[in-house]
Parts: C-alpha cells; sequence; structure tokens
C-alpha cells in the first residue's frame, strides 16, 4: 500500500462509527453512492476469460468464465502446450525465461577470494541428477496440410505413442523427447477426427540440448510444477502451497498457509533446485465479511472508505485459488448481472458460479470487485475488467494496520519466522516426499532425473573482523553480534557539530517531555564532543498542521542550525508538511520526534543519544569509521522508490562519498517516469557529485564504485545494455573527455531465496557476519558473490547478492568482497552491520523520503548532509 494509501487508512482509524441495518450493496436512503472513477466499466466483461491473468501463471484447470459452456475435456499435453519451449513464432521470440543476460566481464576468469577463514555451510539447494550422457532431444513438428490450432496439433501428435513414448514435452511446434528417434526425420500420419482428413506429421530433429542449456531449465520447471501437483501442492501467484496445512490464527482472523518457493538453474557447475519456505497469509473471512463489518462502523461513509480500504488490496479467488488486484469496486453490478460466453450466450455471475464450481451465491446485492486486465492479458487480446464476487473472495497479505500492530505480528511470527534447523527438517521432508511418490517417480524416470536427497554443502569464508573507530579510540564490538552500541557510551564522535542555534516546537500538554529531551540532550552531548545549546522553545496551542508550519515560518532565520518538532503522535500528513517545508520550502536540517518516545524516563538517556546522534549527522558530523586503504575513491549508492503521489513515476535515490574514510556525503534526486532510461536524468547528479568531490578534495576520484540497488528481476539486461554505457558517458561529461576513471558497478539484490546455514554441533544456525560465498550457488555467467554481513537473532539470515557488471577498477575479488563488507559498517542510524552497503541505505533513505513526503527536489543547499536520517 502506497504511503498515501497508508495516510487514508490512519485518517480512517480516527473516524467515527454510525449504526445501519442495510448490507452491502445497498445504496443508503439520503446518499447515492460515488461514480466509479478508477476503471472504465465494460458492459460485457466476466470474470476472468480464458487467457486472462490465471491462464499464464500456469492456468486454470477447471471451468472459467468467459468460455462457452466452460466445459469439455484438456488435452493430453494442455500444460505443455502453454508454454513456448522452442522457437515457436520467431517474430514474438524474446531471451528465454531461464537464460540469464551475460554480465561477467571478459577479464574475470577467477571470481573467488581467499582471504578469510574457510568454514562449510549448507544451502537450500538440491542437486538434480540426471542418468550417464543425459541430453535432451529438440524436434520441429509440420503438419500437412497445415494446422491452426495448437490443441489439434498436440493431440494428432500424440496418438502415436508408440512411436514416441509416454515422456514429451510439445508446445504444438518444437517436441522435447528424453530419447533420439531412429532417423532424423521422421514422418507419421494421423487421421483428423471430425472430417477424416489424413494429415501428415513430419518431426524432423534440428537439436541435441546439454543438461545446462536454457530450454532444457526450461523443461526441468515445467516437469517441476507437474511434480508438485501430483503431491497435492496449488498454485497461488508463482509459488505452491498446502491448503490442509494451513493453520488458522483466528484472533486476528488471519490464516497462515505453508509453502515453498522454487526454481530450477543453472549455477557454477551444475544444474540446481533452490527451495525456500514460504507462507502466505491470507484473511479467514470473506471480502464480503469486511464489508458487511465496514458499513456497520462506516454508516454514510461506506462507499468511500469501503473504496479506501479493498482498491489496491490483492484477492484471492478461494475457488480456483487465483491471485487478482483490485482496480475498483462496480456499485451498479450485482450477482444477477450477466456477461457474454465465447459462443455470444449471455449467463449471470450466480447462475455461472453454480454451474461451474457448484457454488451457491448467498448475498444477491453485493456489489463486485473489478480488475484491469494486466499488460499481458491485452497482448492476449483480454480488453474487458474481470469482475469477482466478494463473497467467494478473500484478502491476501497484511495491512498496514496489522503490520503496525505488535500483538498480530508477533502472533503471525510465530508460524512464519522459521530457524535454520527447522528449515532444513523442512526442506528435507519436502524432497523427500517429492522423491518417494510413486507418480512422481515415474514421471521424473522418464525423464531421466532426479532429485538429490540432502541439501548441496559448499565451503563459505568469513572475512577478518574490521576495527572501528571513533575520535581517539577503537570501539571493541564480537564479529558476530555486529553491535557496537555499547562500546561507544562516553567516547567522542569522529567529527562532531556543535549545536548552538536552533528552535524546538511542541504542544502545550507535552512540554514536559520537551523540556526533558531538552535537559538531557545536554547530558549527553559533551561525552560525544557535541556541544548543545539550549534552544528557542516554541509552544502551540494545538497539533494542527498550520499550526507547526506557521511556527516555523515565523520562527527560523537564516542563523538556524536545525529545526525540531515534538508531535503528540505519527500523523504521516503533518509530518509530510513539515518535513516538505524544512527541505524544499525553507532549506534547514529538521527532526521530528513523536512524544510517545520520550514517555519512558528510564529509557529518555538511550533515546536521546541516538537523536544527538542523528543531529551530528544532520549537521555534517561523522559518527565512527573503518580502515579504507583505497586513496581518491568515490562510492556511489543509487536506489529507487515508488513515488506515493504520482502514479507511474519513481524517484531515483543517489549518494556519492565525498572523503578518504567514506563518511561525508553528497546526495541529488531524480524523477524517472515509466520506460524512462534512468541515467536521462541521473547525469545531473554525477556532473554535481564530482564537482562537490573536486572541491573537498582538489580532484576528481581515480576509482568510482557504483552500487546500483532497486534492480528488479528482468532488469539486468536493461541496466547492462542500456544504463550503463550511458553511465559511463556521463563520467566523461559530468568531469571532462579527458577524464577516465577506474569504474565497477554492482547490482545490488535484496529480494533472494538463497539461504545458507552454519553447522554448530548437531544444530545450525545461522551463519556469522562477514560470511561470504562465491563459489557452487553462484552463476557461471556472472561475476557474483552472496554476504552475510548482518545479524539475525530469530529465524533464518537472508544473504545479500551482488553482481559485478562492469569492473576497470583493477581490484581482485577480495578487494571487492572486502570493500563492501566495511561499507555496511557505515550506516549512522544503526550502531551495527547491515544487509546493504552504507551508501545503498542512504539512496534508500533520500529516495523513500522524497516518495513519501517530498515529491520535490529536495534543496541545493542541503545535498552535503544526512539531513534525510
Amino acid at each position: 500500500m502506497t504511503g498515501r494509501a497508508r495516510g487514508r487508512a490512519r485518517g480512517r482509524a480516527r473516524g467515527t462509527a454510525a449504526e445501519s441495518s442495510s448490507r452491502p450493496g445497498e445504496a443508503p436512503s439520503e446518499q447515492p453512492p460515488p461514480q466509479p472513477q478508477v476503471v472504465p466499466q465494460s458492459d460485457n466483461g466476466g470474470p476472468p476469460p480464458a487467457s486472462g491473468r490465471a491462464s499464464y501463471r500456469g492456468g486454470a484447470r477447471e471451468a472459467r468464465p468467459g468460455m462457452a459452456g466452460g466445459e469439455g475435456m484438456k488435452a493430453p499435453a494442455d500444460e505443455m502446450a502453454r508454454l513456448a519451449i522452442g522457437g515457436g513464432d520467431q517474430r514474438e521470440r524474446r531471451r528465454p525465461r531461464f537464460e540469464e543476460p551475460h554480465t561477467r566481464p571478459a577479464h574475470v576468469t577467477d571470481k573467488q577470494g581467499t582471504s578469510g577463514q574457510q568454514f562449510p555451510v549448507l544451502s537450500n539447494y538440491f542437486g538434480l541428477e540426471q542418468t550417464p550422457d543425459w541430453h535432451l532431444y529438440q524436434y520441429r513438428v509440420d503438419f500437412a496440410p497445415d494446422i491452426d490450432s495448437k490443441k489439434l496439433r498436440i493431440a494428432l501428435l500424440c496418438s502415436h505413442e508408440e512411436l514416441l513414448g509416454k515422456t514429451k514435452a510439445f508446445d504444438g511446434m518444437t517436441l522435447i523427447l528424453p530419447k533420439k528417434l531412429q532417423d532424423p526425420v521422421t514422418e507419421v500420419y494421423s487421421v483428423r477426427q471430425y472430417d477424416n482428413t489424413k494429415v501428415q506429421v513430419t518431426i524432423k530433429l534440428t537439436n541435441e540440448l546439454p543438461a545446462s542449456s536454457p530450454q532444457c531449465i526450461q523443461v526441468y520447471n515445467i516437469i517441476f510444477r507437474r511434480v508438485l501437483s501430483m503431491i497435492e501442492m496449488k498454485q497461488i501467484g508463482r509459488n505452491y502451497y498446502n491448503p490442509s496445512l494451513a493453520v488458522e490464527i483466528p484472533q486476528h482472523k488471519l490464516k497462515v498457509m505453508p509453502g515453498f518457493i522454487t526454481s530450477i538453474l543453472q549455477y557454477e557447475n551444475s544444474v540446481l533446485l533452490n527451495c525456500d519456505v514460504s507462507h502466505k497469509i491470507m484473511r479467514s473471512d470473506t471480502v464480503l465479511d469486511i464489508m458487511y463489518d465496514m458499513y456497520g462502523r462506516s454508516g454514510d461513509r461506506f462507499y468511500d472508505d469501503c473504496t479506501k480500504k479493498l482498491v489496491g488490496q490483492i484477492i484471492l479467488t478461494r475457488y480456483n485459488n487465483k491471485t487478482y488486484r483490485v482496480d475498483d469496486i462496480d456499485w451498479e453490478k450485482k450477482p444477477h448481472s450477466t456477461f457474454k460466453l465465447r459462443d455470444g450466450s449471455e449467463i449471470s455471475y450466480k447462475d455461472y458460479y453454480q454451474k461451474s464450481y457448484g457454488i451457491e451465491v448467498t448475498d444477491g446485492e453485493q456489489p463486485l470487485l473489478a480488475s484491469k486486465p494486466s499488460a499481458k492479458d491485452r497482448r492476449r487480446g483480454v480488453t474487458d475488467n474481470l469482475y469477482f464476487l466478494p463473497e467467494l473472495c478473500t484478502l491476501t497479505g497484511l495491512s498496514d494496520e496489522a503490520r503496525a500492530d505488535f500483538t498480530v505480528m508477533k502472533d503471525v511470527a510465530v508460524h512464519t519466522r522459521v530457524a535454520p534447523s527447522a528449515r532444513e527438517n523442512t526442506l528435507t521432508a519436502f524432497i523427500a516426499q517429492i522423491n518417494r511418490n510413486e507418480k512422481v517417480r515415474a514421471e521424473m524416470g522418464g525423464w531421466g532425473l532426479r532429485f538429490s536427497d540432502s541439501l548441496v554443502s559448499l565451503n563459505a569464508r568469513i572475512m577478518p573482523q574490521e576495527k572501528l573507530y571513533q575520535k581517539g579510540s577503537e570501539l571493541q564490538y564480537k564479529q558476530e553480534d555486529a553491535d557496537w552500541s555499547r562500546d561507544m557510551r562516553g567516547k567522542q564522535l569522529i567529527t562532531s557539530v556543535n549545536l548552538e542555534d536552533w528552535i524546538i516546537i511542541f504542544t502545550r500538554r507535552i512540554t514536559g517531555q520537551a523540556q526533558d529531551l531538552v535537559q538531557t540532550l545536554s547530558r549527553v552531548g559533551p561525552p560525544m564532543g557535541m556541544r548543545i545549546n539550549a534552544p528557542r522553545p516554541i509552544e502551540l496551542n494545538d497539533d494542527r498542521n498550520d499550526s507547526y508550519l506557521g511556527a516555523l515560518r515565523q520562527n527560523l532565520a537564516s542563523s538556524t542550525q536545525l529545526a525540531m518538532c515534538i508531535v503528540p503522535t505519527n500523523k504521516k500528513d503533518r509530518y509530510d508538511a513539515i518535513k516538505k517545508f524544512t527541505c524544499v520550502d525553507h532549506p534547514v536540517p529538521s527532526q521530528v520526534v513523536v512524544s510517545r518516545t520520550l514517555s519512558k524516563k528510564q529509557m529518555l538517556m538511550s533515546v536521546a543519544t541516538k537523536i544527538a546522534i542523528q543531529l551530528n549527522c544532520k549537521l555534517g558530523g561523522e559518527v565512527w569509521a573503518v580502515d579504507i586503504p583505497l586513496k581518491n575513491l568515490m562510492v556511489v549508492g543509487i536506489d529507487t522508490y515508488h513515488d506515493s503521489a504520482k502514479k507511474g513515476q519513481s524517484v531515483v535515490g543517489f549518494v556519492a562519498s565525498m572523503n578518504q574514510k567514506l563518511t561525508r556525503y553528497y546526495s541529488r534526486v531524480s524523477f524517472q517516469s515509466t520506460h524512462q532510461e534512468l541515467v536521462d536524468r541521473i547525469q545531473i547528479s554525477y556532473k554535481g557529485a564530482l564537482e562537490k568531490y573536486h572541491e573537498v578534495n582538489g580532484c576528481l576520484p581515480e576509482r568510482i564504485i557504483v552500487y546500483r540497488d532497486g534492480v528488479g528481476d528482468g532488469q539486468l539486461l536493461s541496466v547492462a545494455e542500456h544504463e550503463l554505457p550511458q553511465m559511463l558517458d556521463a563520467f566523461k561529461k559530468a568531469g571532462g573527455q579527458n577524464y577516465s576513471p577506474k569504474v565497477g558497478v554492482i547490482i545490488v539484490k535484496k529480494r533472494i531465496n538463497s539461504r545458507f546455514f552454519a553447522r554448530v554441533g548437531r544444530n545450525l544456525s545461522n551463519p556469522p557476519p562477514g560470511t561470504v560465498i562465491d563459489s557452487v550457488v553462484t552463476k557461471p555467467e556472472w561475476y557474483d558473490f552472496f554476504l552475510v554481513s548482518q545479524s539475525v537473532r530469530q529465524g533464518t539470515v537472508t544473504p545479500t547478492h551482488y553482481n559485478i557488471i562492469h569492473d576497470t577498477t583493477g581490484l581482485k575479488p577480495d578487494h571487492m568482497q572486502r570493500l563492501t563488507y566495511k561499507l555496511t559498517h557505515l550506516y549512522y542510524n544503526w550502531p551495527g552491520t547491515i544487509r546493504v552497503p552504507a551508501p545503498c541505505q542512504y539512496a534508500h533513505k533520500l529516495a523513500f523520503l522524497v516518495g513519501q513526503s517530498i515529491h520535490k527536489d529536495p534543496a541545493i543547499e542541503l545535498a552535503d548532509r544526512l539531513y534525510f536520517l
């Protein structure tokens, strides 16, 4: 949910409820329903048709709306027919889904590091075992006379089982077999049943596929989806779950369904199955139940509240486990409304669900949920909205209100937070279930395949512990804890900034808390080398947004170093207004403190210390540092965040280091529209960063290493082929034609499914911070590695994946890995290591602030300070 939606959600929570006995869908007597605005309505739009969103995720096997009658037998190879496994129509060919772009720099022959101590780890991968000299054989199949229908082609070919065998994959044009036919070209004949026409079928060998080819990888994944169906797993979205093992959390009306995220890909030396535990969180009540509850509380605001609550949510259809996004609520359509079937006949939604699924609809007055066709739906010819009955749908995921509720998250975590030992047990039990199933063994045996019984074991390395410094002293901490907050007490910051002229704004009823904070700040500052003078206090009579803005407008002067606002509640629109004023209209570092954090006297010293550190950073100071042996180095962090106020626009956060210790930064943002190249707008950021670096250091950086976060699946090729050349060109434009720095570009990926487990006695634990993995489960076409940099006390740690797509720095793999680990120590909002290098996290914080609250370019006067912390 967007920030704006979160704000609306908070507003709803403050609203009052009115009583009424009407049901959802019945217009109240005094207020007409609002006109739907999000999605244009269609007269004949029905529930999802055969070519809709469900089909490209694996396809609905039961009768589907939009198909005449919705009945009929499925062709034997229907599942294969849905996926193109060969050439297909050459005009529509794209890069195969399982073929990764080759981004490994040509000069990198060995990407493994050597520093640190080796130790064994297990990973959540299983080997895919094959018979000796295993190959697949690819054939082109032609029909004379030509046959247009893919299903008819499949039926005609499948009639020759004695020649081809039971095990095969055919998409209507390309045939994949685990055995080689006797002749390179084979001609057979089939009879078209409806007119007895004799059809010549020509089967021509076109390729012998090794186990690592993209076509084979695709066939493995198709086979594995069949396997999951054989063990009663159900596909929901992209993953598979076991509804029979769902756990109810009745006190929160939630249900947790266990399942697995799986993929089979080529790794360094072998094909492996990556498998991780997943959980689908759903409401146990229906969308209609939620609407009933809202009507009882909302009264006249029901239509507006319902739209705010449901539009943008993801629903699960209970009758076939498919997921869709709610784009609108059509209050005019009811279960008795009709839509057209493919044969032109009309049927009501109520009759359709009774006929196709045996479901009796109980509320005839409920409105329908509308979902826009996706881009892929539109390519398949689907243009009308898809409609769903709230009674037959449930919400998936957790609402923002639930995520903010500590009790809810604690109860959910009992089922979703899985420790390493339990994770290993679950994964090995899953693979054992697969290997023991007779149907699975027959299916995979026909292809000459089998999964290994145990997790893949490999060697990892733990890098040396980094030395951290504050002014005149070295911080002492344990690497496995990755937490140095205790040793920071009483030690001076590397660079401290005195706070001499500042204002503090608060409401009258929290005057005492404001005074306590000021007094405590004055005490915690000096031991850190930071003098904090008494501020100019501004007391407000109320907590309206205009009151805070008016106080800022009247009291900020050119000499003011910082503005602090203590607010009674975490109200988003007030926070946004304060940040927009202090970051754009009147640029000055600002700090917003919620009074609740000051309410516990025993915690005030700790809270004040953290606030003082933040204030020091926002004023341009530095807190701690690590050894950085490289000279004249600039490190850049880039991340993106969707702008909550402007659809189709993203905010690009850009942060670049300005000193040798990599502790001072220059920051800019740019706005990127959908389908627009990132570097079209970011050249200004590079130019500003290089000019500022030259101003600070008297020279331009010799090396520039860019950590690029925010690159989603499928975007790597675009970054490598389009963004990278423009980025390199931007350096020349910014630094001059004779400027040619040594450049490294590293893609940072946090959302991954790889997990690693260290053996501790008989049990498994999370690997310690500093663990690097650069073999076995990395990709041969990439210069990549995994790094576990953070400490996790509950559940299983998620490593971060780094892929170096360009490298002229002259640094060895050890140097790249070590530098990356060092940078995870330098994020000043946390006294410990974090998941990504500090420049990436700073870029994220900047993009988040602008995308959530400011929606404009922050003032350039703040660019050399960490004002966004």
